[in-house]
């Protein structure tokens, strides 16, 4: 099993969600995150004043999925999140070592 993280723009999130579904991702975390790369941030101004924002809104989406899913979700992601421009964001995949429903006790791929 893996463990799907994908940091990208918020206006993308509804693109994703419904890239997901069709490659059959059913479930999913979403955070609100800020956060910068080499998008860094920017100065705004405001009354006047001018300052730094240094950290970016994102969103976070997690999605654990078995081994033979990992690649149709991660090219889901990366199709449907892309605008090509700098701050389209990252995905991370990681191991997961057990999974486990707490309402019904299944365990590892029975309880994704």
């Amino acid at each position: 099993m893996k463990k799907i993280e994908a940091i990208i723009k918020p206006f993308k999130l509804e693109d994703v969600k419904e890239a997901l579904a069709e490659a059959g991702i059913t479930g999913m975390t979403v955070s609100e995150v800020k956060g910068y790369g080499r998008q860094a941030g920017h100065t705004e101004l405001y009354r006047g004043a001018e300052y730094v924002v240094d950290f970016i809104p994102k969103i976070k989406i997690e999605v654990v999925v078995s081994q033979k899913d990992v690649e149709n979700a991660v090219q889901a992601i990366v199709e449907s999140a892309r605008t090509g421009k700098i701050g389209d964001g990252k995905i991370f995949v990681t191991d997961i070592e057990r999974v486990i429903r707490i309402r019904t006790g299944e365990e590892d791929e029975e309880a994704i």
